[in-house]
């Protein structure tokens, strides 16, 4: 098949999938509201948290914007793997076997919205933080970094969800993901510092948790400014699990297709 074929399948992809987005708000508000509601519960529940020695900011609001983000992610899984489960469930899926569409054009489509989505909740969460008295250390080019960070991070947990669809054709088996990866997340340093995790297990697990990284990096920008070893740790994270996921989705999608 001609090369020049792919972008203009990737494209058309690309563009169903964000037509879509915009016509389902109901998988919008969520994973915009929620990890708002859960932002306001954190810091006013632990703003004490500043006052423990070491503690790297007296505003935990600022602290605990980082990990919104992350939480906003895991929504992408869940949007990205129920639209190619309803894909498969309704029958398109298998008329587009049927077609001269590439893998890898279809994947790029269903990740297309994601990434629209990510940037979205970007600039509703910087907003919502700054006005509730959150800073960011890094400035306007901190944005643009954090702005690329959860563009591969949605990426990533965008292609865990299409790896749990195409393997179960199943929209209800996606949204069984869920809980898991909130428990990832909440053994992670989403609360505190890893090294102001009073508990050895506690921490031991926070510091082999790959989602630690990407909160730390994003959290870095906003406390520090520019942390080479966060955002280098962070970024290799994201990227990381972005291909790692593909590589799983884009795989899966070709036996699949072959059945």
């Amino acid at each position: 098949m001609n090369q020049a074929v792919l972008p203009i399948q990737a494209g058309a992809m690309a563009g169903r999938s964000v037509v879509r987005l915009l016509r389902q708000p109901a998988a919008i508000v969520p994973s915009v509201i929620f990890p708002l509601f859960l932002l306001a519960v954190n810091a006013g529940g632990l703003d004490s948290a500043t006052e423990i020695p070491g503690f790297p900011t007296d505003s935990y609001i600022t602290f605990a914007l980082g990990f919104t983000f992350i939480q906003a992610a895991i929504f992408s899984t869940m949007n990205a793997g129920q639209s190619l489960a309803q894909d498969i469930e309704n029958g398109f899926f298998s008329r587009l076997a049927l077609t001269p569409m590439r893998p890898s054009a279809l994947l790029a489509g269903q990740l297309a919205g994601l990434v629209l989505l990510g940037q979205f909740q970007t600039l509703t969460y910087l907003a919502v933080g700054l006005v509730a008295g959150a800073h960011i250390s890094a400035g306007v080019g901190g944005v643009l970094v954090l702005a690329l960070l959860v563009s591969i991070i949605s990426v990533g947990f965008g292609g865990i969800g299409l790896v749990m669809a195409i393997r179960t054709g199943s929209g209800e088996a996606v949204q069984g993901m869920f809980p898991l990866m909130f428990v990832v997340l909440f053994f992670s340093s989403m609360a505190l510092p890893r090294d102001l995790i009073a508990q050895d297990w506690y921490r031991t697990l926070a510091t082999i948790n790959p989602v630690s990284y990407l909160i730390e990096a994003i959290r870095s920008l906003m406390i520090t400014g520019w942390n080479p070893e966060a955002l280098a740790l962070g970024f290799g994270v994201a990227i990381a699990l972005a291909v790692g996921s593909i590589s799983a989705a884009a795989f899966s999608l070709k036996g699949r297709m072959l059945k």
